[in-house]
């Protein structure tokens, strides 16, 4: 079985910063798994934020490149989302998803303006 547990979100500012983590954990090979950073906007249909597979190679959303950056620390099987000069639109739930296939429950940011 496998379980992301993501956390770090709370209520910011406008042009605020937030780093979120989403914890793995269970049967899965951490290391050579890509994973990737989703949020879903009240109203609004789950979108893709960010990717970074398992050798680094990273991949955003045009909406929030060049104030986002996602990482990984495969030593504590983690994977971390910065987001910086956050604005009221990136309010939402933000999701980690591993080998496309596993789902962490959300934590939920809310940027005022």
């Amino acid at each position: 079985q496998v379980q992301l547990v993501e956390s770090g979100g709370g209520l910011v500012q406008a042009g605020g910063s937030l780093r979120l983590s989403c914890a793995v954990s269970g049967s899965i090979f951490f290391s050579i798994t890509s994973m990737a950073w989703y949020r879903q906007a009240p109203g609004k249909q789950r979108e893709l934020v960010a990717t970074i597979t398992y050798d680094g190679k990273t991949n955003y959303d045009e909406s929030v490149k060049d104030r986002f950056t996602i990482a990984r620390d495969n030593t504590k099987k983690t994977v971390y989302l910065q987001m910086n000069s956050l604005k009221p639109e990136d309010t939402a739930v933000y999701y980690c998803k591993a080998k496309n296939q596993y789902w962490g429950k959300g934590t939920l940011v809310t940027v005022s303006s």
